[in-house]
């Protein structure tokens, strides 16, 4: 009987060492530099809601790793509850895929300090969100000078800043329709379309959609778009 239990055993063993992992499996690893204690948990957006799928206490330094399966490419939130009744800059975005996503940040700037590296996708984010930056900074400037008093007793100057606002908002919405049109095989094209720019005409809307990559089409943020663009056929 014991002779048969070992057989299954090591057969058991045999198999699982042979068993392929998931090729959707994603590692997020890193550190927290001056962390000490502290909850570290790795969310998503489900149904609407944010859920939390794992977590890590740390006491004593601020290395970490989760392992989990992605149904899809998709927005992923690290959330560092550090124990100190302040929500502030606790919360690193980011976008996950299948492989092994390093983020290295601080303690006093887990946000802001944050560097991430491993995912493509991420990579996409970063370069369209640094372009959109300049964008919001300049709708910023304008706004701070329409306060100005010596302004807003000027009609001719407030309409001329109202203009150069338009055109900066109007060139911002163009430029996520462009990146999303121009990057067809990145998950991030979806995300644009649906999160960024969901106010966009059916039409362009439509051939963003068209232009996807099968497996981008296929995604989480691609079948929203395909949700979407059947909403605005019913006029919702």
């Amino acid at each position: 009987m014991k002779k048969y239990l070992w057989i299954l055993l090591i057969v058991s063993l045999v198999f699982a060492c042979n068993q392929e992992p998931d090729p959707n499996t994603m590692t997020v690893s890193g550190q927290v530099k001056g962390l000490k204690k502290g909850t570290l948990y790795l969310q998503r957006v489900q149904d609407t809601l944010l859920v939390t799928l794992d977590s890590i206490q740390k006491r004593g330094d601020g290395e970490f790793s989760f392992t989990t399966v992605l149904e899809s490419p998709e927005i992923y939130y690290l959330y560092l509850d550090k124990e100190d009744n302040n929500e502030i800059n606790d919360r690193i975005t980011f976008f996950a895929e299948p492989g092994s996503i390093v983020i290295n940040t601080t303690w006093n700037g887990f946000d802001s300090d944050a560097e991430i590296s491993g995912s493509e996708s991420q990579k996409k984010l970063e370069e369209y969100r640094s372009v959109m930056s300049r964008f919001n900074s300049k709708n910023l400037e304008l706004l701070q000078a329409s306060i100005n008093p010596e302004i807003q007793e000027d009609p001719k100057a407030m309409d001329s800043l109202q203009n150069v606002n338009d055109r900066n908002v109007q060139r911002s919405f163009l430029y996520a329709l462009n990146y999303a049109l121009n990057n067809k095989n990145s998950y991030v094209a979806p995300y644009i379309a649906v999160r960024e720019v969901p106010n966009a005409g059916a039409g362009i809307l439509d051939s963003i959609y068209h232009s996807l990559s099968p497996e981008v089409a296929a995604s989480k943020y691609g079948q929203e778009l395909v949700e979407l663009l059947q909403n605005k056929e019913k006029g919702q």
